[in-house]
């Protein structure tokens, strides 16, 4: 399941979220940040959710807003998940 690097998530007082491990911010909006990080799939849920800052050659994150949910999905069996790819990546494969 692991791509390679650790991952390292902290939520302060549901409002600031660091997170070391990105590898592709699949989509955003103010209810949801989709990544793929090197655990998997990570979607973060909540309201008034925004990237605040977005560093993908350090695999860091930070986000702001309220947090309700932070869930990882597993990959799909037989490698990557395909969502969060770029259609780009996929037809290239």
């Amino acid at each position: 399941m692991e791509e390679g690097g650790r991952q390292e998530l902290v939520l302060t007082d549901r409002k600031v979220l660091s997170l070391v491990g990105v590898l592709h911010v699949a989509s955003f909006d103010d209810g949801e940040i989709a990544l793929d990080t090197v655990l998997g799939f990570l979607s973060l849920k909540g309201e008034g959710l925004h990237i605040t800052q977005l560093n993908l050659e350090e695999r860091t994150l930070t986000a702001e807003g309220y947090f309700h949910a932070v869930v990882y999905r597993e990959n799909r069996p037989g490698g990557r998940n395909a969502r969060g790819r770029g259609v780009l990546n996929r037809l290239l494969r």
